[in-house]
């Protein structure tokens, strides 16, 4: 097995568990049994528990910053205004550009749990390396929303976030639940899109 598909393995075996089972409960033995590697190669590559977490993270966060960056600039050169529904849509974009559907349960899982659990290695892994571009992100919001308070844009915004986790991440169970119960049968990128208007409108209400 090339080197390049070892870490691919470790770092696949490590999301699942991770997203399913929380980063402080998932044992770097279970990885390595999962993965069908041994100890050795873990340490090799990462050389601790935490940077295979900042590992995890840095598949899909890498190239989705950089898309979103020259996302961004295109954005502002070639839009005067600024809607909310615009701005959203440019996020899905990205994310669907990067994974297409595939993994994106798994990612939002992380995601939630990355804000959820004590892990402040990772909150400063990703503010250094990723805080930039979605610091670029967020003045777009704000540029879309210029009366709205501060305080209650912050909570939109993770609002935003929450809801996105959540549905995301149980994508398969509520698209089961859809199926059987109103015999709805959207994809995972048509989910994603129903969910644009839906937080725009959250971001324009009036408070």
């Amino acid at each position: 097995m090339s080197q390049r598909a070892t870490v691919d393995r470790i770092v696949d075996a490590a999301g699942q568990l991770f997203a399913e089972r929380g980063f402080a409960e998932t044992s770097l033995r279970a990885i390595t049994s999962k993965a069908g590697v041994n100890l050795a190669a873990v340490n090799y590559h990462f050389g601790s528990k935490k940077v295979l977490i900042q590992a995890v993270f840095s598949r899909f966060l890498d190239p989705l910053a950089s898309n979103l960056s020259r996302a961004i600039t295109a954005f502002q050169v070639t839009n005067g205004s600024v809607d909310p529904e615009a701005i959203l849509h440019l996020l899905v974009d990205q994310v669907i550009a990067v994974k297409g559907v595939r993994d994106l349960a798994t990612c939002m899982k992380l995601v939630g749990l990355a804000f959820s659990q004590g892990q402040e290695h990772l909150k400063g892994y990703l503010q250094a390396g990723y805080g930039e571009v979605f610091q670029a992100y967020r003045q777009l919001l704000i540029k879309a929303c210029p009366d709205l308070p501060m305080a209650d844009l912050f909570w939109r915004i993770y609002f935003i976030l929450g809801s996105a986790v959540f549905t995301l991440s149980g994508a398969t169970a509520l698209q089961a639940i859809a199926a059987s119960d109103d015999d709805v049968n959207d994809g995972l990128e048509g989910i994603m899109r129903k969910m644009v208007p839906f937080m725009a409108a959250g971001l324009r209400a009036h408070t």
